[in-house]
Parts: structure tokens; C-alpha cells; sequence
């Protein structure tokens, strides 16, 4: 909650801020519109603000897990590294009371805690020290090391003269001492904001990781390899469900009896999330590379055709009627006015069918893959190998915006009458 709210807070910051600093130049075509809202045309991304947003998502993200490519003073507040005391009263059965300290280290993961020699006092109740890990807690056994007479009992009564019950709790500076229901403390530190890195690894963390396997691979394969794999899933499926959808799509947009024959099925199957199919694949196919390919071809399939349909449906009656006073034909009706005009929402399909394609490999290769960009994400998860994972899905997301910008690239180039009537 407190990221969002950051977010938000920059989100608004940022947009007052440019809106007031930097003026828009005025010889662009949206600027000498009259009415501009509501006009597709007049709006074009500001790259202002998509640099911003990126900065905004690497900021928040370096500075909620300490990263040290941000300077110390934007971290957020961190969990307790350090040497923590707490001061408990004991109670015997026959009434004495004593006091007693409790110096706990708290270390990162992986470090070795330098223990601190502890003078035990004079009291019953001897001085104690213990080691925990940080965004950890732990039991502190007090009463291990106390010189309690035979057939008395001792029990905790307070912690730094605060009374406390079992099932109670009392804040320190350093964290939190709590009392089990048995009358056991424990003790756990200061967490602050930042994320644990085996939650959370900061992108430094993710970046090594990433030079690690792009220089020695992961499981038996390099990072092209697992690319490659998952690339050549994606397209082939894509391309069998292209192949297939856009030409249903067309009969579905021209035909009445195509329509009613197949809108039932096309609509029932659209719904229906590419996860859901995965059993029925593998009993029909198997689990080695048909079954994937099959998963992302029925994942894009649906998209296709209900893209060609629309684009066929969009399609003026004016320009068709044009065409048919000028002496056309059929085929030539199809091929110089609904082709043309439909390429648009069909480009729009592929584009929404890629990204679809590139959402459900992972789930195709969770089934006895051994290659593939989803494989690694998966097999890193069972292992709480976080970096990993988000190393998996930043690739995936670049080379899935990479294909995204190159499908637009070809859109423009082969569509250039979208949009102008």
C-alpha cells in the first residue's frame, strides 16, 4: 500500500510539474486541432512522462530494497542490522523478583554474528545473548542460564518494566518482544520498509544474476538457448493461429451460415483462459513440443478470427457500393476493399494474440520442458530463487515489447491508410 501510495503521489507530481515547466511545440498536426478530446489522433504519448514512469518503477524498486544504485538517503527505512538489549523481570513462585539484560545480534543472511561477551550479574537472573537473522525472529530462552532453586518456578512478568501476559507483546527500540502462550519470549527485530531479497532482490542483484547465466547458462543451457526456445514456441504458435483465425474470421464476416456455424464456438472458446486447456493437451498431445505449440496456437486462434470478423464487419457499406457501381466482382471487392480496410483490426488482433502467446508459454512449459524462458521461471520459483524470476520476466517483457514495436513498425509500413478515412 505504501509503494502505491508513492506511486500515485509521483503519477500526480510529475504531471503538474511538466504540464507547468515544459511547453508543448505548436507546429504538430494535433496542436492546430480545434477539438482535440475524443480524437484518437491528437493523442500521442508523452515521453516525458514514459521516461518518468520508467525512472519511477527502477526508483521505487532500488529504493525499497536498499539498492546501492541510489543514493542512501532515498532508501526506504531498512529492517534493524545491529546489536539490540531489552531488560526482563523475572518472578519465582516464592515472590523475588530480579532483573536481567538481553543482547541480541542481528545479522544479514549469510553473515557471521561477532558474539559479544556478557558479564551474567549477580542476580537469580543472569544476563543472556543470542543471535537472530534480520526480517527473522526467534526464541530467547531466559531462563536456560538463571539460577532458579529446586521446585521453584520462574516466569517473565515484564519486559523493560512493561507488564506482559503470555500472548502479549511490548515494542522496544529495536523491535518486538512477545510472549508465547507458554510464557517463552521472542524477539523480532525492526523490519522497516525494505523487502527481504528473497522476496525482493534489488536490480543489482537481478543484473549479476543475469550476467551469470548469459555467461555459464542454467541448467545445461544457455540464456539464448532458453530464448530461443520460448521465441520459436510463441511464433509458431502464433503463426498456426494467424493462418487458421484469419481466414475463419473473414467467412465468419461474410457469411451468415459461417457465422451462426462457428460464432458459437468462437465465442465459448474465447473465454476460456489458455491454463484451463493445459490437461486436455497433454492427454491429446503428450508433453513434448506439439502439445506447447498446440496450447499457444488455441491461445491465439480465438483472437485471430474474432479480429478478422471485426475488421470485416467494420468495413463501410459505402466504399463496398462504390466498388460494385464501378463494375467490380467479387474477388476484387474482397481484395482492393475488404482486405484493405480490415488489416487494421486484424494487426490490432495480432498484436493482443502475441502478447497473449507470450503470457501463456509459461504455463506450455511447465510440462517437461527442458529449455525455454518459462522453464526457468518455473524451476527458479520451486527454489525461491527470486532473481531469477524477475531476470525471466524482464526478458520476456523486453523481448514481448520488442515484437510489439515491430508489428507496429509493419503495421505503419503496410497499413499506412489506417486511420484517414
Amino acid at each position: 500500500m505504501i509503494v502505491f501510495i508513492l506511486y500515485v503521489l509521483i503519477f500526480v507530481t510529475s504531471y503538474f510539474l511538466v504540464k507547468a515547466i515544459v511547453t508543448r511545440a505548436t507546429n504538430d498536426y494535433a496542436s492546430l486541432k480545434t477539438v482535440t478530446f475524443g480524437d484518437e489522433s491528437a493523442v500521442v504519448p508523452n515521453r516525458f512522462a514514459s521516461v518518468i514512469s520508467i525512472l519511477t518503477i527502477f526508483l521505487l524498486w532500488a529504493a525499497f530494497t536498499g539498492s546501492s544504485l541510489v543514493p542512501s538517503f532515498l532508501h526506504a527505512p531498512g529492517p534493524f542490522i545491529g546489536t539490540a538489549t531489552f531488560d526482563y523481570t523475572a518472578e519465582l513462585s516464592d515472590g523475588q523478583r530480579d532483573d536481567a539484560t538481553v543482547t541480541v545480534v542481528v545479522t544479514r543472511a549469510g553473515e557471521e554474528p561477532v558474539m559479544p561477551e556478557v558479564d551474567p550479574g549477580t542476580g537469580f537472573a543472569k544476563n543472556d545473548v543470542d543471535e537472530i537473522g534480520a526480517w527473522r525472529s526467534g526464541l530467547i530462552r531466559v531462563e536456560r542460564n538463571d539460577e532458579v532453586p529446586e521446585g521453584i518456578t520462574e516466569s517473565v512478568v515484564a519486559v523493560n518494566g512493561e507488564p506482559l501476559a503470555p500472548g502479549g507483546s511490548v515494542e522496544t527500540n529495536y523491535g518486538r518482544v512477545g510472549m508465547s502462550p507458554k510464557g517463552t519470549l521472542n524477539f523480532e527485530p525492526a523490519k522497516g520498509w525494505q523487502m527481504e531479497p528473497i522476496w525482493l532482490p534489488s536490480p543489482e542483484a537481478v543484473a549479476a544474476r543475469f550476467m551469470d547465466i548469459a555467461r555459464d547458462g542454467y541448467r545445461d543451457s544457455t540464456l539464448l538457448e532458453h530464448l530461443g526456445y520460448s521465441l520459436f514456441r510463441v511464433v509458431v504458435g502464433f503463426l498456426f493461429g494467424a493462418l487458421i483465425g484469419i481466414p475463419l474470421g473473414y467467412a465468419m464476416g461474410l457469411s451468415d451460415w459461417f457465422r451462426g456455424w462457428f460464432d458459437p464456438i468462437v465465442e465459448f472458446m474465447r473465454p476460456v483462459p489458455p491454463l484451463a486447456l493445459i490437461p486436455l493437451v497433454i492427454i491429446w498431445a503428450g508433453i513434448g513440443e506439439t502439445g506447447k505449440i498446440i496450447l499457444l496456437f488455441l491461445a491465439a486462434l480465438w483472437i485471430m478470427a474474432i479480429a478478422a470478423r471485426s475488421g470485416v464487419s467494420g468495413v463501410k457499406i459505402s466504399k463496398v457500393h462504390a466498388a460494385y457501381s464501378l463494375g467490380a466482382s467479387k474477388a476484387q471487392i474482397m481484395r482492393y476493399v475488404i482486405v484493405p480496410n480490415s488489416l487494421p483490426e486484424i494487426f490490432t488482433g495480432a498484436r493482443v494474440a502475441m502478447g497473449v502467446c507470450w503470457g501463456t508459454v509459461v504455463a506450455a512449459e511447465l510440462v517437461a520442458a527442458e529449455k525455454g524462458a518459462g522453464m526457468m521461471i518455473m524451476v527458479a520459483s520451486k527454489f525461491q530463487l527470486t532473481d531469477i524470476v524477475i531476470m525471466g520476466i524482464i526478458m520476456i517483457g523486453v523481448i514481448g515489447f520488442g515484437i510489439d514495436m515491430l508489428m507496429r513498425w509493419a503495421e505503419r509500413v503496410m497499413v499506412p491508410w489506417k486511420g484517414k478515412g
